[in-house]
């Protein structure tokens, strides 16, 4: 980690501060963090956003960390079928490779540095699982899962997929080239990144070096989130201590502050942190599994849908032929 890198930042866009005079910097209001489980088949993940109250995270539903592991031959594991409505989900890779597929034709296979966004608005079934290589050959994997709320006027949306590539991020720096900035969605200082959202979001992957402090103009509009994928540093202006698997509260301003430590643990080189913002929503959510509703009792039909079928079918398995093997034709 990361997949998507650059020998020289000097040499891209570079994302200055907020002028010292204008500059409003957003204080920390707290760090917490995450603990660990399991998803899926079990494969593990820290669940970035618990014990964080909803008006902080507001569009934003939860996110987990998936690994950092090295899988044994025969361990990489998914997630079988299921179903969404209401939100949608962004997966992020760093390393590895994941296969998606759902119900309404999307999917595809995302690689070290890809993103899959996916918007299940009205409805859908669909399943992650690692490739029958992977699951072969063992390997590293490591990525994100964001769910992203949808307001109710989007709620029940055609569904939609996009297939992201780590090469159509948008890559930035700063002025001394001390941060790595890949925006994934969203604009930073007149730059756009190539996630289309329903909701207006910011999604940042920022590589700190050892000792630098990146300061970056934000929405006064959005919340903001800093999650540490590995390393540590500190953030605000008070210099807040974090660390591998904690998240950064940002309260109201301009602007966030971000620093990595001069000295990074011997498999950690730098700091690596997820930037998150979004424009609340503010409107009432029921959430319950793989549902994000307005209320109890579109929660209810949403499960009734799901059980009626009308949510999706499991599409039919491709048969998989090999030379030699195919059917006989008449002449």
């Amino acid at each position: 980690m990361p997949a998507i890198t650059v020998e020289n930042p000097l040499t891209l866009p570079a994302v200055a501060p907020p002028a010292a005079q204008e500059a409003r910097p957003r204080p920390v209001l707290g760090v917490v963090t995450a603990p660990t489980g399991f998803e899926g088949e079990g494969f593990p993940v820290r669940r970035a956003f618990a014990g964080i109250k909803y008006r902080h995270l507001d569009p934003f539903i939860m996110m987990d960390q998936m690994g950092e592991v090295e899988y044994a031959p025969g361990e990489p594991k998914g997630t079988p079928w299921h179903p969404h409505r209401g939100f949608e989900t962004v997966t992020y890779l760093m390393d590895g490779t994941f296969v998606h597929q759902d119900s309404e034709g999307g999917g595809g296979v995302i690689n070290d540095g890809d993103t899959q966004w996916m918007t299940a608005g009205s409805g859908l079934l669909h399943i992650e699982a690692p490739p029958e290589k992977l699951v072969m050959t063992g390997g590293l994997f490591h990525g994100i899962q964001l769910w992203v709320n949808l307001p109710a006027k989007d709620k029940m949306t055609s569904p939609r997929y996009q297939d992201i590539g780590g090469g159509n991020v948008k890559l930035l720096t700063t002025p001394d080239g001390g941060g790595l900035l890949r925006l994934i969605a969203g604009d930073l200082d007149g730059h756009s990144g190539p996630g289309v959202t329903h909701t207006p979001i910011t999604l940042v992957h920022a590589t700190v070096s050892p000792g630098a402090e990146i300061t970056l103009p934000w929405q006064s509009d959005y919340n903001g989130l800093a999650y540490v994928l590995s390393g540590r540093g500190s953030v605000g202006t008070d210099h807040r201590p974090v660390e591998l698997g904690q998240t950064a509260v940002f309260g109201d301003g301009d602007s966030i502050t971000v620093r990595a430590d001069d000295k990074q643990d011997g498999n950690t080189p730098n700091l690596e942190v997820i930037l998150l913002g979004g424009r609340p929503i503010r409107e009432p959510m029921a959430h319950y599994g793989p549902f994000v509703m307005n209320s109890q009792a579109e929660l209810r039909q949403a499960f009734e849908d799901f059980q009626a079928g009308r949510l999706g079918r499991v599409p039919a398995p491709v048969p998989h032929t090999t030379p030699g093997d195919e059917a006989p034709t008449a002449d």
